[in-house]
């Protein structure tokens, strides 16, 4: 339909944030007049008033700003076609970049303050707001550069990402696919966004020609694209070493405050728990009566899927019902958002596609998705809805410099709301079959986010520390180690076929380092937060909340560890997996 055609309702309400589009370039334009003002205060930042000036102005213009971006960029959503989206977005980013240049001299003026100094900044009340910013000059400062150095750097970012968009170019743009059988000779035609359609037929045979045909077509370029990977590790290596990082994983964790401990405690306690994967596979093979098992097998789906239609209505309940355990704090403010339009629900002719989460501090989130009535449009509401929540409370608990979180952190929120909806929905199902497939479901997305991902994080951290510690790497060796992860990870009675050996050089995620292990322990961290509230454990719920209302005031270990989730224990991963082998055994009695 077109957006003209879709009741109010169902549209998000943007008045908090600008009143109309006149209201947005009105207060856009006034808000660059301000920029000027900075100029009174370079090189002056050692008096302490100016200086406190200066971080008031620069926090009061990032709020405003914050909120003429999400209004602009919603605006930009609703129809990616129109005129008025498009004219307010490339305006806003206008005034960003100047904004960024008349700011660029704060820090660099900050970090020339001694340690002493600054420390002394962090106890001053006049200062109160800005402790987490002092913080952070702290600790960055080791790898700050000399503002020569810093400059030079900061006009690399133009061409520092050509890795990664050579590979978007070519794995989207140009790559093509041939067309694929099933076991009836019928041709099906291939692309990256139909490869799930086929991985997850019945037709046993489309399940291995689609599987064969995408690894295999990349593996045709896999000494191109080996040389594009390897020159993009190498990028890391040197500018983790040029910043006096002790290993490019080093550099990756330490914005997030991430001990390696975390990353290293993960590959082993899921290597640890590998035979909770084994013990699936084999029970669907038993279910799909398979004499063996192979890799294309995997996404083979399992009883009968839930094909329930649900209106918007309907699925809003369902959700609500299924977070109630977290109290009526939590409900309420759902009542809100759903009475006062946060979500823009239906797609329309030119919207954005897919779903997310936004906002700006202490107005109401607004959430974008594209309803159409399947269980996976309810699993949306529910995730996008729990960043929602995550902000919501983070932003009325804090000031607005802590009140932001950090991406390790961010997916925690929606995926406790996502396995909070699969075990209500379980229990609400009457069917053996529906419950089976919703059980598989939630094994096949451990499968992916968990195990998957970590396997992913070996690879790269392997890569990185070949080339740290100088010795050469091939597309051979490339092969040989993804090839060797996948034979322990899907253990000694699932089937590799050859093309596997290639699915490295597809995964567009290893051109952000070390990004791939934050989905695995979400998951792991999301799990092992529901487990506990599920199993009514005291106070389980009160530390949750406390979580969603902390922002960023810890580092993120210590956030999750308030809310009894401790990643660098590995009893947190052993008790994961032992919830979710109980669950498994639920699934071999179905």
């Amino acid at each position: 339909m077109k957006r003209s055609q879709i009741a109010e309702k169902y549209k998000w309400d943007l008045s908090g944030y600008c009143t109309d589009d006149e209201d947005f370039k009105t207060r856009l334009s006034e808000l660059e007049k301000s920029f000027s003002e900075f100029k009174n205060f370079e090189g002056k930042l050692s008096d302490e008033k100016l200086l406190l000036q200066a971080l008031e102005l620069d926090s009061k213009i990032s709020q405003e700003l914050e909120i003429l971006g999400c209004y602009a960029y919603r605006r930009h959503d609703e129809n990616i076609a129109a005129k008025a989206g498009q004219e307010m977005k490339s305006e806003l980013a206008r005034v960003r970049t100047l904004f960024s240049v008349a700011t660029s001299f704060i820090t660099p003026e900050v970090s020339k303050f001694s340690d002493e100094k600054l420390k002394k900044l962090q106890k001053n009340p006049l200062f109160s707001h800005f402790k987490l910013y002092f913080r952070q000059i702290i600790r960055q400062k080791p790898h700050i550069l000399s503002p020569e150095q810093e400059k030079m750097l900061s006009g690399m970012g133009e061409f520092l990402g050509g890795f990664s968009n050579s590979f978007d170019a070519f794995s989207d743009a140009d790559l093509k696919f041939d067309d694929i059988l099933d076991s009836k000779n019928k041709p099906h035609k291939l692309s990256q966004a139909s490869l799930s359609l086929y991985t997850n037929s019945p037709d046993r045979q489309l399940r291995k020609n689609a599987f064969k045909t995408m690894n295999g077509t990349f593996g045709k370029f896999a000494n191109m694209l080996s040389q594009n990977y390897l020159s993009s590790v190498k990028q890391d290596c040197y500018f983790a070493k040029l910043r006096n990082y002790p290993s490019t994983l080093a550099a990756e964790l330490y914005d997030d405050e991430i001990d390696e401990s975390v990353y290293k405690n993960l590959i082993a306690s899921v290597r640890k728990n590998a035979k909770f994967l084994y013990r699936y596979f084999e029970l669907k093979r038993k279910k799909l009566k398979l004499e063996s098992f192979e890799l294309f097998d995997q996404f083979a789906l399992i009883g009968k899927t839930f094909s329930k239609k649900f209106t918007f209505d309907e699925a809003f309940s369902l959700f609500k019902d299924s977070v109630a355990v977290l109290g009526e704090s939590y409900t309420k403010v759902l009542d809100e958002a759903k009475k006062n339009r946060w979500i823009d629900v239906m797609p329309n002719e030119g919207k954005a596609s897919g779903a997310y989460s936004s906002g700006a501090y202490r107005k109401n989130p607004v959430v974008l998705m594209n309803f159409v009535g399947d269980f996976r449009s309810v699993e949306t509401l529910a995730h996008e809805m729990g960043h929602s929540m995550h902000s919501y409370f983070s932003e009325r608990a804090q000031i607005f410099e802590e009140a932001d979180y950090t991406i390790f952190v961010a997916e925690v929120a929606s995926t406790v709301n996502e396995m909070l909806l699969n075990f209500h929905l379980q229990k609400q199902l009457k069917s053996k079959a529906e419950k089976l497939w919703l059980l598989d479901n939630l094994f096949v997305n451990i499968k992916s986010t968990i195990f998957r991902q970590t396997m992913f994080a070996e690879f790269e951290e392997w890569a990185h520390s070949e080339v740290e510690a100088g010795r050469p790497l091939s597309k051979d060796a490339l092969c040989k180690k993804y090839f060797d992860l996948n034979k322990f990870y899907f253990g000694k009675k699932v089937k590799l076929l050859s093309e596997i050996q290639y699915e490295w050089s597809r995964i567009p995620h290893f051109y952000s380092a070390f990004y791939v292990y934050k989905y695995a322990t979400g998951l792991v961290s999301a799990l092992s937060i529901v487990r506990r509230i599920l199993s009514g454990e005291e106070g389980a719920v009160e530390k949750y909340l406390n979580f969603l209302s902390s922002g960023g005031t810890k580092p993120p270990v210590e956030l999750l560890k308030d809310a009894g989730c401790d990643l660098q224990d590995p009893k947190t991963f052993d008790d994961v997996f032992k919830f979710l082998s109980e669950l498994l055994d639920e699934y071999e009695k179905l």
